[in-house]
């Protein structure tokens, strides 16, 4: 079986398109965690991205019939690309179906490439099957992102030529998406060399592969997190998970370690500032998430003297995330940690209070006095603290510790999202109001999204707070304050999700209460 597809692979006809990527090694990484790092920079191909691969395998394979009446796929990131530049390549007609929701930059980048984009439907799934559906209806020949014997070839080939720059290689960490690129690099060197190590590394929102391995079959995730847009897939494709479910050919267990490592959204960010030190190269974040994976598996496992790889997969990255990814990096590098602590409401409580850090550098302050006219009185104060970390979450616990030992009454923030993304902009005072209900909303990001927001919650509540940032994703993220009760702010709830706005309570938010409420 695994023949097949390993003949498959050295079969595919990628390079009139795509280039063999280096193997970069990366100093800095393998001094730190003591093992032998090298970054295969799919980064670097005419798309920027490995999905050309697999595009040009596919299109390049059709007959002249099929060629003549031009290709059609759905995307809004790099599988789009792929194709329009392939097709391009080829001289064929090229339509590429894209969402609604897709950020102007992606769509030009398409144009630029050759291709008829056609924007049509809310979501993925709306816009795919009409994609599929004008496949049918006009005789075009729709090119699938992953779940398709010549797309995972062509993406294979990334395994090919690993294979040959180091023959050494014991672990290979691949993000996953759809999971093409996972089996066809699964599939080659389960054959040509079972004795490497396959990891596969998904984003904590969108972990459809660890979903479908518990479940033994693929299954779709009610909900997908869409920061590492990349891989931010639903579902795994169902060839993609029949090929890493097969036997390596030596009968050493399956093609890929079955433990699924998930990174979170800060680990990710930390894993694009690794690549722009080692590299000075921006990438996005599904083209860090095998590298976050990697950092976070070597030091779970206690791995030391190994070879390892980390596939940089893409790096169509929209400019204005930077800004995003640099407020997490910190953290999600484990080199700083939030604080909500309690401190009396005195003047030079402050002094006393960083004199207790006992030399720690803070690199965030927020505070605001309750009472200006009493600022000595003896209502105690909730400061918001960023304190820098030199040891990791060992550090991180031992500050909470000897915050408590001092008298404070400390909250470890750090893995607080709705204090890292709102409350840390916020703090400014209490309102005080005992019927506020407080909710996080996210929406599909697009020109005249937040006034659609507005105009379908309408006019049927008071808000009372509200927090918008655009941080250059395709979701964008609210925090939202209403006056209303307990048994109303249901309908708060129902009118959202209405819509289809992913929306829930968060009242009981322990930032919020110490610096809001």
């Amino acid at each position: 079986m695994l023949s097949k597809w390993v003949r498959n692979v050295l079969q595919a006809t990628v390079y009139d398109a795509a280039i063999q990527t280096p193997l970069d090694y990366a100093p800095k990484l393998s001094a730190r965690f003591n093992n032998d790092i090298r970054l295969k920079r799919e980064d670097l191909q005419p798309v920027f991205s490995f999905k050309l691969r697999g595009a040009y395998n596919r299109i390049s394979q059709l007959t002249e019939a099929q060629k003549a009446r031009g290709v059609i796929c759905a995307s809004a990131g790099n599988h789009a690309q792929g194709v329009a530049f392939s097709a391009a390549k080829l001289g064929l007609t090229n339509t590429i179906v894209m969402p609604t929701t897709t950020p102007d930059i992606k769509v030009q980048a398409v144009k630029a490439l050759g291709g008829k984009v056609d924007l049509y439907g809310d979501s993925f799934d709306v816009s795919n099957q009409y994609a599929i559906e004008r496949s049918i209806k006009e005789g075009l020949t729709y090119i699938p992102p992953y779940d398709d014997e010549l797309v995972i070839a062509g993406q294979g080939t990334v395994a090919l030529e690993l294979n040959q720059q180091w023959r050494d290689v014991e672990y290979v960490f691949v993000p996953v998406g759809g999971g093409g690129l996972l089996a066809g690099i699964a599939a080659f060197l389960g054959d040509v060399a079972p004795q490497v190590k396959i990891i596969a590394v998904e984003p904590e929102g969108a972990a459809s592969l660890k979903a479908a391995i518990a479940a033994n079959k693929p299954v779709k995730l009610s909900q997908v997190s869409l920061f590492v847009d990349g891989t931010a897939v639903a579902q795994i494709g169902t060839l993609p998970f029949e090929v890493v479910n097969l036997q390596k050919s030596d009968n050493s267990g399956k093609l890929i370690e079955q433990e699924v490592v998930t990174c979170s959204n800060d680990e990710v960010c930390a894993a694009v500032k690794d690549v722009f030190e080692e590299s000075r190269s921006i990438v996005e974040p599904s083209g860090a998430l095998a590298l976050a994976g990697m950092k976070k598996y070597l030091s779970t496992h206690k791995l030391t003297g190994k070879n390892c790889v980390a596939i940089i997969s893409g790096a169509n990255m929209n400019f204005d995330r930077l800004r995003y990814i640099a407020e997490r990096t910190e953290i999600g590098e484990k080199k700083e940690a939030v604080f909500a602590v309690t401190i009396p409401e005195r003047t030079g409580a402050f002094l006393e209070f960083c004199r207790d850090l006992k030399g720690r550098n803070i690199t965030e302050f927020n505070y605001r006095v309750r009472n200006i006219a009493a600022p000595d009185s003896l209502e105690p104060a909730s400061i918001f603290v960023g304190i820098a970390l030199k040891e990791g979450d060992k550090e991180r616990h031992t500050i909470a510790n000897s915050l408590q030992e001092a008298g404070y009454n400390a909250h470890d923030l750090t893995d607080d999202d709705i204090a890292k993304s709102h409350i840390r902009y916020l703090i400014g005072g209490h309102a005080g109001l005992a019927d506020e209900q407080l909710f996080k909303v996210s929406f599909p990001e697009r020109p005249g999204a937040l006034l659609n927001f507005l105009e379908k919650l309408g006019t049927d509540f008071n808000i009372t707070l509200f927090h918008y940032r655009n941080h250059g994703a395709a979701d964008g993220r609210v925090l939202v304050g209403i006056q209303a009760t307990a048994t109303s702010s249901r309908a708060v709830q129902d009118t959202l999700q209405e819509i289809g706005y992913e929306c829930s309570p968060v009242s009981d938010n322990i930032s919020y209460q110490l610096f809001l409420k």
